[in-house]
């Protein structure tokens, strides 16, 4: 066994252990002390986004897009402050993985019970968008950012990949009739590459297009919602 290999088994044992290892009470702090103004951003993304689930279960998709939206904000907002003031941390990046939880993966499931064209697919898609979602926001916490040749990436695509999936076909489906049952399929296919080991690296283009699709979509939900469209 080469010594790079003995080396690169060593730093995952470190890791394991470390992650394993049970705090001593005097190691432990008060949460809420931990809080960075980063976190409490994030836990405005997740009061919006109940608001959102709310006016999903109420009927009103349309609106819901847009508190979704406003959510999705929030979360690249707490990001964006935590590297500016030199706050990111383990404890920060856990609350974020946490809250995307509720920011993409539940308004997802939601948004395509509106216009599932069954309960079982309902079920079945809402499971494999929560599971697929759930295992890739565990592994990123437990592997963090791959790099190559000085460029992040992510390991598989992102909740936020499969959310704008998720949108594209309920803006179909409510445009132009695209069948609940197709959108399923395609949902549920695209669901296993966040766990898969696509790169998707985080380049200002990759975020300059999900905003841009963001910006649409919610101006065709606005459309909807008026009655313009």
């Amino acid at each position: 066994m080469s010594q790079e290999v003995k080396e690169a088994l060593r730093r995952v044992k470190a890791r394991i252990v470390a992650t394993d290892r049970v705090l001593e009470s005097s190691e432990r702090t008060n949460v809420v002390a931990r809080l960075t103004g980063a976190d409490y951003i994030s836990l405005g993304a997740l009061s919006v986004a109940w608001g959102s689930a709310l006016l999903f279960l109420r009927g009103e998709p349309n609106l819901a897009l847009l508190a979704m939206f406003v959510a999705f904000l929030l979360d690249k907002l707490d990001g964006y402050y935590a590297r500016r003031t030199g706050n990111s941390s383990p404890f920060g990046r856990r609350v974020d993985s946490f809250i995307d939880v509720f920011a993409y993966l539940v308004p997802a499931a939601l948004l395509y019970r509106t216009f599932s064209p069954h309960v079982a697919a309902t079920w079945v898609v809402g499971f494999v968008v929560l599971a697929f979602g759930g295992l890739r926001l565990i592994r990123h916490n437990a592997e963090g950012f791959g790099e190559t040749d000085g460029r992040s990436y992510y390991h598989g695509t992102t909740v936020v990949h499969t959310n704008l999936v998720v949108v594209a076909n309920y803006l179909l489906a409510t445009s132009i009739g695209w069948s609940g049952w197709s959108a399923g399929l395609v949902v549920a296919a695209a669901c296993p590459l966040m766990i898969s080991d696509y790169k998707a690296y985080k380049t200002d283009t990759a975020h300059a297009l999900a905003a841009g699709c963001v910006l649409l979509a919610a101006a065709v939900a606005v459309g909807f919602e008026l009655g313009y469209v």
